[in-house]
């Protein structure tokens, strides 16, 4: 099966380990796009054969290309891999209620969503919607030689990413309150190596995924890097995924009760080790860039709904739009 990936340049996290990973299972051509091509996907395809491929998978920032139905309600194959979702039902994000009036008008597409209940909700509103939660690249994030001994690690409670954005409001207020009361430090670095390091001198990574209802990338890197993940409980998120709390990770939903594992692991030692090395051994056998691509291979595999054609004035009205 021949596949075509439109994704961006550059693209944050970087997907091409995953997308090597894909093209191990399909015939995969990746097109990466610069912003302006983005907004102009008629005009970025033009000299591309799309018919000569079997499906088209969009990994392209949604602000970007939400304009754009007219375009891709034509194309064949469609699968929308969508990493921010999420924010179709945060009421304090730019693009509340968006992803649905998007998703509305392109009734031929499949769409792989990076939260089981995102994935619930929208297909309730009856998109053709399916799971898989955000991987980990596995060939830049990893445990490094020294670290595996939590207790040889400089930075007992740390926390790497963004907070200033809207849909980060309850991050950004749990973790200020933490900051009050403990010793964390809230940091930022360069992706890739820089990343990498910081996440192997951390010993308690603190996730406050407040109010997203899913979880985000960097709890599975922090946890491939050996750290003791402590995460925002997110309850339908965590069976869908596999985690189990107390064995790969320790979940909270309250500061007393963040502050209350912290307190305990600064006395049990052992049992932050082996949090720690059992979260890592999860992540590397089920939410590895590898074990996303075969899940995305096996949902491209899958009977595809196709675009009827078009006859009479809107023939004409669409070859005249799209010439």
């Amino acid at each position: 099966m021949r596949v075509l990936v439109l994704t961006a340049s550059p693209r944050l996290p970087d997907l091409c380990t995953l997308y090597g990973e894909l093209g191990k299972h399909v015939d995969l051509h990746v097109l990466q796009l610069e912003k302006k091509q983005q907004r102009d996907l008629r005009k970025a395809l033009r000299d591309i054969d799309l018919a000569s491929f079997a499906r088209v998978l969009l990994d392209l920032p949604f602000k970007n290309v939400y304009r754009q139905t007219g375009y891709l309600s034509r194309l064949n194959g469609l699968l929308i891999y969508d990493e921010d979702a999420c924010q179709n039902y945060l009421s304090n994000s730019r693009w509340y209620g968006a992803f649905s009036q998007f998703y509305q008008r392109l009734p031929q597409a499949r769409i792989l969503v990076t939260g089981a209940s995102v994935a619930a909700r929208l297909q309730g509103e009856g998109f053709a919607v399916s799971f898989a939660p955000k991987g980990y690249d596995p060939a830049r994030q990893y445990l490094q030689p020294g670290s595996q001994d939590l207790q040889q690690r400089d930075i007992e409670l740390g926390f790497i990413g963004r907070t200033a954005s809207a849909a980060y409001a309850g991050r950004k207020e749990l973790l200020e309150q933490l900051a009050s009361v403990e010793p964390l430090q809230l940091l930022r670095t360069e992706p890739g190596d820089a990343y990498r390091q910081m996440l192997n001198r951390i010993r308690l990574f603190v996730s406050a995924d407040v109010g997203l209802g899913e979880y985000m990338a960097k709890n599975f890197e922090a946890m491939a890097c050996g750290c003791v993940l402590l995460a925002w409980r997110q309850g339908s998120e965590e069976p869908a995924i596999g985690l189990q709390d107390g064995e790969h990770l320790l979940l909270y939903s309250s500061l007393a009760e963040l502050r209350a594992h912290i307190a305990a692991l600064r006395v049990d030692p052992q049992r932050a080790q082996r949090i720690a090395d059992s979260g890592r051994a999860f992540v590397q056998a089920q939410l590895s860039y590898t074990h996303l691509a075969a899940r995305m291979a096996a949902l491209l595999a899958e009977p595809w709904p196709s675009v009827p054609p078009l006859t009479g004035w809107r023939a004409v009205w669409q070859r005249l739009r799209f010439s």
